[in-house]
């Protein structure tokens, strides 16, 4: 009897610890990720390799930024368009 009480609890736990890893919320999980993503692009960590030349990863860090900036303006530009 006891071994059917063990392994119906360990059942349990497995299944409570499936679900709760299984049903994260959005802003912990997926938006969570995607952000972590995007600053790790934006600084250049994602580029950051031990045989990359220090100059190269901030040559990618300035180019994502420069345009990221151009993607601003040119949307801010888009719309003053189409507003007139």
């Amino acid at each position: 009897m006891t071994g059917d009480d063990e392994k119906r609890q360990r059942e349990a736990r497995d299944a409570l610890d499936r679900v709760e890893r299984d049903s994260e919320t959005l802003a912990s999980s997926s938006l969570g990720r995607a952000t972590r993503r995007l600053g790790a692009h934006f600084s250049g960590r994602d580029a950051d390799h031990p045989d990359d030349d220090r100059i190269e990863v901030w040559g990618k860090r300035i180019g994502r930024l420069l345009g990221l900036v151009l993607l601003v303006y040119l949307a801010y530009a888009l719309i003053q368009q189409l507003a007139h």
